[in-house]
């Protein structure tokens, strides 16, 4: 397996740059989550490490080896696509052995059968790929991708074609498989739950640029950025003026905030509505809006003309009426500083 490095990448087409000084170390043996809007780079990033885009400018490194200029198939890179790209003349079992026979490995019947098992799928070799399930065709570009024993292996949205139930039943199984095989793994996905659910560290690009990494549960609870805040998960925004005691909010409200902070984020799940007004974060909001989603409920409400949401369980939602008047509270460490 490998550490992967890249190092001030650039990229572009006409007067668009797809990858603008891009420099990220995916480490040895970890699961790694790049997300982030349509157009934000990170097919581009994921593609230029394969060795299907060539950069501008800036260094590939796998291990200590630099390989840009070394060629698709020398690189030891497995890839997962987002149609799979399965043969479909072609058993499983051809399919998966198709790498080892264009490499002219020896041992092919026992590396398949290897292969098949690790990905759950050992008895339906004989199948061809339309009378498998969705998940079951997942698992075949899996184990096609795995079975070469490549150092880093390369997932480009491998989910998304599935529906949801069955997408949460395959992040369970990536996560085992890659696990157990112990490969560098590099993810990429619009989805921010598949993200989070699955990475070790996640970075997320816009506009080509890297606006921020690292492990997700870090990243979550400190944004840094609004468009962090809003991209990774629901986020509240209050702008407002730096106060010794807080920061001074629009409508006259003091609310805590870290020293200096102009901008803080508050987590809509970190947040807590009453009917009676409480002590410390206090905002008077009206509530416009109930959204059942099982365990969970949002509420959308309306202060001063903003739209605020809060994420939390239905029962404790349930002595609160459909809407009206009420207030709003969270915990003072809640609120992070965040840049515009």
């Amino acid at each position: 397996m490998a550490e992967v490095r890249v190092e001030g990448l650039v990229k572009g087409y006409g007067t668009t740059k797809a990858l603008d000084d891009v420099s990220l170390t995916f480490p040895d043996g970890q699961f790694f989550g790049l997300l982030g809007p349509s157009g934000s780079g990170k097919t581009t990033l994921l593609r230029a490490i394969a060795g299907f885009v060539i950069p501008d400018r800036g260094r590939v490194f796998i291990g200590e080896q630099p390989v840009e200029s070394v060629p698709v198939e020398a690189r030891e890179i497995g890839m997962v696509f987002q149609n799979y790209a399965l043969f479909p003349n072609m058993t499983v079992a051809e399919n998966v052995a198709f790498g080892l026979r264009a490499r002219r490995a020896p041992d092919i019947a026992p590396r398949v059968a290897q292969a098949l098992d690790l990905v759950q799928l050992g008895p339906l070799g004989h199948r061809k790929p339309h009378e498998l399930s969705g998940g079951q065709r997942q698992r075949v570009a899996m184990a096609r991708a795995i079975v070469t024993r490549p150092r880093v292996l390369l997932l480009d949205e491998p989910l998304s074609a599935l529906d949801k139930a069955l997408r949460v039943d395959m992040q369970i199984e990536l996560k085992r498989i890659q696990r157990e095989v112990g490969i560098t793994t590099i993810f990429v996905t619009h989805d921010q739950e598949e993200a989070l659910t699955l990475s070790d560290q996640i970075g997320i690009l816009r506009d080509g640029r890297l606006i921020r990494h690292g492990p997700p549960r870090a990243v979550y609870a400190d944004p840094q950025d609004a468009f962090t805040a809003r991209f990774l998960g629901e986020a509240n925004l209050f702008a407002g003026t730096p106060e010794p005691g807080g920061l001074r909010l629009h409508d006259g409200s003091l609310v805590a905030a870290p020293p200096g902070a102009a901008m803080i984020a508050v987590r809509p799940e970190a947040m807590v509505l009453s009917l009676t007004e409480p002590p410390g974060n206090r905002l008077s909001v009206t509530l416009r809006q109930r959204i059942f989603a099982g365990a969970m409920g949002t509420c959308v409400l309306d202060w001063n003309g903003t739209t605020l949401k809060v994420i939390a369980r239905e029962q404790d939602l349930a002595g609160l009426p459909e809407a009206g008047p009420m207030w709003v509270t969270w915990p003072e460490g809640a609120g992070r500083a965040i840049k515009t």
